[in-house]
């Protein structure tokens, strides 16, 4: 469907367990680097998972003052820092000309959970009085979206958007309409999570969602594969400069990529597990082709939602073949999440840059650890090494607990 106004990505920052900039990010994820490592944060050797995705570069001191960075959770600190990063790729200045047209609409699936237990725990030991006054504003998931404003003197919409491991994508879905009903012209926005905590990381693994090869954690994130046994947590932001074209036309900016399409489904299924068949998945993909105006034999590329989970990776691949028909066997696929965990509430902005890599470079980055296929995933999951391919259209999937489905199509400006 043609929209009176389109919009392009004129920037892009990240904090990731494969690093802090975007072209390292790419060059590691594309030599099938792994940035799943036991865990350093905290003690966790009682816990059944010793492992995870941690952002081990990120130094808040390089981005932030020290008071600052004592009121902020660190969900916070790494959003402020990947929006940092993609305001200055942008070129943008502060306020980004008229203030009341520059909005942000940053998402998260939890919030400030550190905070959370840092504080539960000192009110128990020490008593109510106790208790930082900094606690709700540090654990509010619109706290990224509230500092990240305020750094930037950005005075139009401003929102948060919480919804499992969708947040991103649907913040971003929500960025896209802001700017096509013209309430903005400039909107930040992306997802940014740091739930990797003791507490985080004890409650997924009493879910039995995560794997738990201790043994070999780089080997663990395996979406696809046969021997996969659960997702691997991870944490990071990724922030993005979605602005009006001819704005940016205007101003002489780096175009990255053309926000083409977003879709959003419910499962309305089960609170943490996918719909068997995909359908509510599909529905979302279906929703994001309608919006770009594009059919599904016009997509080259699928960054997968590929968590490694016995039912998810089925579920997904199902609903590819019923969005895409014959085409899907054609399609070139990836899991991100095989490289670097799942970032929860930050992951759909993760992938997000790797699928704009993908269409920047012509290359897509592999599924590592997809050495044997599991029954059902029969498609190109792109297994253990790059493949070049000319991809000038593609579709990132993001889905989530609760049944929230979330897709968001991008390609080349045309």
């Amino acid at each position: 469907m043609p929209h009176d106004r389109r919009i392009v990505i004129t920037g892009m920052g990240m904090i990731s367990p494969l690093g802090n900039q975007v072209d390292l990010f790419w060059e590691r994820l594309l030599a099938g680097e792994s940035g799943i490592a036991p865990l350093t944060q905290f003690k966790c050797d009682d816990i059944d998972v010793t492992f995870g995705g941690e952002c081990r570069e990120f130094n808040a001191e390089d981005y932030l003052e020290k008071k600052e960075i004592k009121r902020l959770d660190r969900f916070a600190q790494i959003a402020m820092a990947a929006a940092a990063d993609a305001f200055k790729a942008s070129g943008l200045e502060k306020g980004a000309g008229d203030p009341s047209r520059f909005g942000v609409i940053i998402g998260s699936g939890i919030g400030g959970l550190a905070e959370l237990a840092e504080q539960t725990t000192r009110m128990n030991e020490k008593g109510p009085s106790k208790v930082s006054a900094f606690t709700i504003p540090k654990l509010m998931v619109n706290a990224a979206s509230g500092n990240v404003s305020i750094m930037f003197g950005a005075k139009g919409p401003n929102t948060a958007v919480a919804t499992a491991c969708a947040s991103a994508t649907n913040a971003m879905g929500d960025a896209v309409h802001a700017i096509r009903r013209g309430d903005a012209d400039v909107m930040i926005t992306g997802g940014t999570e740091a739930a990797l905590t003791r507490l985080g990381l004890s409650a997924f693994a009493s879910m039995k969602a995560l794997s738990t090869r201790n043994d070999a954690p780089t080997k663990a994130s395996r979406p696809f594969d046969r021997d996969r046994d659960g997702f691997v947590m991870g944490e990071g932001a990724a922030i993005f400069i979605f602005e009006e074209l001819e704005r940016a036309k205007k101003r002489g900016a780096r175009i990255w990529a053309e926000v083409l399409g977003y879709g959003m489904s419910g499962d309305a299924n089960h609170i943490t597990q996918p719909d068997e068949l995909g359908r509510g998945g599909a529905a979302a993909m279906r929703g994001a082709l309608k919006d770009a105006g594009l059919n599904p034999d016009q997509i080259e590329y699928v960054n997968a939602h590929g968590t490694g989970t016995p039912l998810g990776d089925v579920a997904e691949t199902t609903a590819i073949k019923s969005v895409f028909g014959a085409h899907a066997y054609k399609l070139r696929i990836s899991s991100t999440k095989s490289s670097i965990g799942h970032l929860l509430g930050a992951s759909g902005g993760v992938e997000l840059i790797a699928t704009v890599m993908a269409i920047q470079n012509g290359i897509i980055s592999p599924t590592i650890n997809l050495e044997n296929p599991a029954e059902g995933c029969d498609l190109n999951y792109t297994p253990l090494t790059p493949q070049d391919a000319k991809v000038t259209t593609a579709i990132s999937n993001s889905f989530g607990f609760g049944g929230h489905n979330a897709c968001i199509v991008v390609g080349k400006l045309r």
